[in-house]
């Protein structure tokens, strides 16, 4: 899993751009609206609007832009009824696996730009579960710790009903059933003083592959700008990547 807690560290850090954040915002309002629209505005009895409202908190969306995506999820707008919920699947430099979980109003354009950006980068589409069978749903949980703070930190985590952990970069990233994500943020929040970055529901690899420091560069680039398309609101990936790659994007 550390190709994940590797590529989540870095778009943490590129998040806080204002470009960036301008576009975050756009998804994470694109999410709540649906999350709203499908399972009604009432956070308490919809789990999936209660976790698009906490990511967008995590990401420091302005309560007012999280309160009017609600309300038009819930019938003060047609925003949710025109958009489709649709997985694409593709393979990139060094033939790694791409999954893209897209909000759109526009399949065409959609998978064209999809396609042409794979393409650029010597990558291509896949057929519908070549790449989805070597993931599976996890909650994750980002936290910003210290050495000492780690490990008791990941023992309140699988006391809880964690069933992984690791560390990257001054993170501590939890992962867990989906059914389990609630309860352990909710354990850590209350009972330490430890920053949570993230909360999330993400396609964790079953395994990674290693890329050489090119392919790592190509596959880094393709990812961000997968990322930045106006349809894909999350991308993940089974490349792990050695840090002189990591170091380089990072600086670019």
């Amino acid at each position: 899993m550390s190709g994940h807690s590797k590529w989540s560290t870095i778009k943490h850090k590129k998040a806080a751009t204002d470009a960036k954040r301008g576009k975050l915002f756009t998804k994470l309002s694109k999410e709540i609206i649906v999350a709203a629209k499908q399972g009604g505005a009432d956070a308490e009895m919809n789990f999936r609007l209660r976790m698009a409202i906490q990511i967008a908190k995590d990401n420091n969306m302005p309560a007012d832009n999280i309160e009017r995506a609600i309300k038009k999820g819930g019938g003060e707008g047609a925003d949710g009824d025109s958009m489709s919920e649709i997985t694409y699947e593709g393979y990139g430099p060094g033939g790694v696996g791409i999954m893209l979980q897209t909000l759109t109003d526009n399949r065409n354009r959609t998978v064209s730009d999809i396609r042409s950006t794979l393409t650029r980068a010597g990558g291509n589409m896949a057929e519908s579960g070549a790449v989805a069978w070597q993931f599976e749903q996890k909650g994750v949980i980002v936290v910003k710790v210290t050495d000492s703070e780690a490990e008791e930190i990941a023992l309140m985590a699988i006391e809880h009903g964690a069933s992984d952990f690791e560390t990257y970069d001054g993170t501590l990233h939890i992962y867990t059933d989906p059914s389990s994500l609630e309860t352990i943020r909710t354990s850590i929040s209350s009972n330490t003083n430890i920053q949570i970055n993230s909360t999330d529901l993400s396609m964790i690899p079953s395994s990674t592959i290693m890329l050489e420091t090119n392919k790592a560069l190509q596959t880094l680039k393709l990812l961000d700008t997968l990322e930045e398309l106006e349809d894909v609101q999350k991308v993940y990936s089974n490349a792990d990547f050695p840090e002189e790659a990591l170091l380089n994007f990072e600086t670019a």
